[in-house]
């Protein structure tokens, strides 16, 4: 028998759920979903060019036209590769795959990632994810990003590769700064932690939708919402005084790197 998937859940929803519960409710239970600047706008849509562009060069398709469409595009990719050629080789000892995707099912939920490329040895897997929006000053925010961990994760809990096997790198890819790396290797100690902040995540998702569904209690804020949240001043009493939170400053307010 097939077991019943409760909900799908994306890195960016386990951001969001970690960061602040409240938030999450609104955004994906409430489906009052945040406003799109116009800058968050074209920046998104660079964005998804520069990975459809990487995606068709990989497959060994006609990338001309991207380029000829866009100039400063090209300029990235070239900056690209001459910063990280070793990205670019390919070889009878490897096997890479563009926008490769894995499930995983977990404790009544169902996870999807897709990497942006997959770089696969025998001994050694490599994910590779291309960002468009500048690197974070402090790396630690990136480290414990759910990007991050669920696609270190997954990729343990759906191959034969070891946790030491595994890395993430990041590469920052838009001009005007030059291309920049963060990788983030692996260890089992990592796997097993990973395995129980999520776990416990999803217990407490589960606490919280039945208080939700059955009491129309709230979703709760941190213990440290006060201090650590950045939407704890717009959101904080909504429900109480029933007006709708400042939604453009919640907006600004929210790290690319976690949606």
């Amino acid at each position: 028998m097939t077991a019943k998937i409760k909900r799908r859940l994306s890195q960016g929803q386990l951001n969001q759920l970690a960061t602040c519960p409240p938030l999450f409710q609104r955004n994906y239970l409430e489906q009052m979903n945040l406003p799109t600047t116009l800058e968050q706008l074209q920046r998104s849509q660079w964005g998804s060019r520069f990975h459809l562009l990487m995606q068709h060069r990989e497959l060994g398709l006609d990338i001309e036209p991207f380029l000829a469409a866009d100039p400063e595009m090209e300029r990235s990719l070239k900056a690209l590769e001459t910063a990280a050629p070793d990205l670019f080789l390919t070889n009878n000892q490897s096997w890479r795959e563009a926008e490769h995707r894995r499930s995983l099912y977990l404790d009544g939920y169902l996870f999807t990632v897709i990497y942006d490329l997959l770089i696969i040895t025998e001994k050694k897997a490599r994910i590779i994810d291309w960002k468009t929006y500048t690197i974070p000053e402090d790396s630690s925010k990136l480290a414990d990003n759910w990007q991050t961990r669920l696609y270190l994760y997954v990729l343990a809990e759906t191959s034969d590769y070891q946790p030491e096997d595994i890395s993430l790198t990041y590469w920052f890819v838009k001009l005007p700064q030059k291309p920049e790396s963060v990788t983030f290797d692996y260890n089992l100690r990592q796997h097993q932690q990973t395995q129980q902040d999520l776990r416990q995540l999803l217990a407490n998702l589960e606490e919280w939708l039945l208080a939700y569904q059955q009491q129309g209690r709230d979703f709760p804020h941190r213990h440290n919402c006060e201090s650590d949240c950045p939407y704890y001043s717009s959101l904080v009493g909504w429900s109480l005084k029933q007006q709708p939170p400042n939604w453009n400053q919640i907006v600004s307010e929210i790290p690319e790197e976690s949606l």
